[in-house]
């Protein structure tokens, strides 16, 4: 009833009768001593009461998939189903090779995985649909969530070499905020950061052109364009010479991103998610040395 806002619907949805399911209702809320649903110009919906007993039942939910999976587990021995979430980004260069290197140890795994960005992968994590997710992370604690650093990256605004501004040894804030932008999608951890920082320098909001979590097309635009774009500049090096792409010098914007694992605390873990976790942070360390050792 809570997601249809219906009796006819939620009862078919159910596969039972309205009759039934009002029965069920009424021996649910006697059980609980109060009113779980109200009725509205719309259909019902559900007291304040109900929607605490809603979140309860969700989390139960949650623990009957958790432990459904893992008996499944325990039967099939290694073997099993990985829901990954992962920005773009992070697919490339960090699950696509760990996944490649487990499924050779663990053939019989099979993977799923869901590209987003972390406003809409992490929310999907917290009700279940994934099992770990790779994105960027803040730097406050999750109550709910474990949130494991993989490495650091920092941002940079970038440009065609051709653009007026290239030419310039030093970029101030004022000079981008008459820019325009290729940006990940509003909510994004990016995003947000370029936001506060033209607030933080009494500029008005950036002037975004394109919003996409692909990478390739903020750099095709870019490299033939004056749009400006606003990532590591580990995510858009290997685009550079192609695209003839550089790096605009802005001194005071200190901009970065911790990129990390998320997963959540006391949900089950089967041997296959704990080994890919266990990959992903050996990907992570080789990343970052790659990174230390390779000049921008």
């Amino acid at each position: 009833m809570a997601e249809h806002g219906n009796l006819r619907r939620a009862a078919e949805a159910l596969n039972l009768s309205q009759p039934a399911l009002s029965k069920s209702l009424r021996r649910l809320e006697q059980s609980a001593g109060t009113k779980l649903v109200k009725r509205t110009s719309k259909g019902v919906a559900l007291t304040t009461v109900g929607t605490s007993l809603l979140a309860h039942a969700r989390r139960l939910r949650l623990c009957f998939d958790d432990m459904g999976r893992e008996l499944s587990d325990l039967n099939q021995g290694h073997a099993g189903h990985l829901r990954i979430g992962a920005a773009l980004v992070q697919v490339e260069h960090l699950v696509s090779p760990a996944c490649t290197r487990l499924l050779k140890d663990a053939p019989k795994v099979t993977v799923e995985i869901t590209v987003g960005s972390n406003d809409v992968l992490l929310p999907a994590l917290l009700r279940g649909a994934l099992d770990v997710v790779v994105c960027g992370i803040s730097a406050a604690q999750h109550d709910e969530l474990v949130q494991e650093r993989l490495h650091e990256d920092e941002f940079v605004v970038y440009a065609s070499a051709r653009h007026r501004l290239a030419a310039k040894k030093r970029v101030t804030i004022s000079d981008l905020s008459a820019e325009r932008w290729a940006l990940t999608p509003a909510g994004t951890i990016a995003r947000r950061m370029l936001q506060r920082i033209f607030e933080e320098n009494a500029s008005g909001p950036p002037q975004v052109v394109m919003q996409t979590a692909s990478i390739h097309p903020k750099v095709q635009l870019v490299g033939s364009s004056d749009v400006l774009g606003f990532t590591p500049w580990r995510d858009v090096r290997e685009f550079a010479v192609r695209y003839r792409l550089v790096k605009l010098e802005v001194p005071g914007l200190r901009a970065t991103r911790i990129v990390g694992l998320s997963y959540r605390k006391d949900a089950y873990q089967s041997p296959a998610l704990q080994r890919l976790i266990e990959i992903v942070k050996l990907e992570g360390k080789k990343k970052t040395i790659n990174n230390r050792s390779t000049p921008p």
